[in-house]
């Protein structure tokens, strides 16, 4: 049976607040995939990690380990709340190693950060190589990488392929808690010594649809050059 990876973005899930309208779709597209795949979706922490960290870092001053804590239970928060959605499909506890072995045999499986110094894209490829996945589904809240950042650029375009080389000349080298990017700089690094593609999309369902029935969809592949 085919196992796909999920990285959805916190900003998808609760881009101001929680989204239950795409959660209800998402829970029944899902449903309806998993009688022929299996699941595994990681939660980022999006707008929930980021207020945390900007509260906290306004009344004291945090340590970076301090502020990859906040950032780490924002995304279990937002695990739970999926684990709880799905909950009569999916595996009981949500997964938080991402390089234990996982023997969970249901349909669903929901994961969340781990520890301090990483995101959870590098969680997410950290569960691909574990589960000898190949292509990484990344949902964030934007529908492809840019050739430069379109909140800057009004001429910055978008880009349906780019191998792992040229991207990680876009996101650079460096990773911070709540960084928003459409896939960070420590997990490109891992993605590309895996061989792994990146599949980056927007939350629009129909799209992730056509990339599970493998049709065309509208997004960015990132693939190894």
């Amino acid at each position: 049976m085919e196992t796909i990876v999920i990285s959805l973005g916190g900003s998808v899930l609760a881009p101001e607040k929680i989204d239950i309208n795409f959660l209800k779709q998402f829970r029944k597209l899902i449903i309806k995939f998993a009688k022929s795949k299996r699941f595994v979706i990681i939660c980022g922490g999006g707008k929930t990690a980021r207020d945390y960290l900007s509260a906290a870092s306004k009344v004291v001053k945090l340590t970076p380990e301090d502020l990859d804590w906040l950032g780490i239970h924002a995304t279990r928060l937002n695990a739970q709340l999926l684990r709880n959605i799905f909950r009569e499909v999916a595996h009981k506890k949500v997964i938080r190693n991402p390089n234990k072995k996982i023997k969970a045999k249901e349909k669903v499986i929901i994961a969340a950060g781990w520890k301090p110094g990483w995101s959870t894209d590098y969680d997410a490829v950290l569960l691909a190589k574990n589960l000898s996945v190949k292509t990484v589904i990344n949902m964030t809240n934007t529908d492809f990488v840019y050739n430069k950042d379109p909140s800057k650029f009004k001429n910055a375009k978008p880009l349906k392929c780019i191998c792992w080389k040229h991207f990680r000349k876009l996101v650079g080298k460096k990773w911070s808690p709540g960084l928003n990017a459409p896939f960070d700089p420590i997990a490109t690094r891992e993605a590309e010594k895996s061989r792994l593609t990146v599949a980056i999309m927007g939350k629009d369902l129909n799209n992730l649809q056509n990339f599970l029935n493998k049709k065309k969809f509208k997004g960015t592949i990132i693939y190894h050059c």
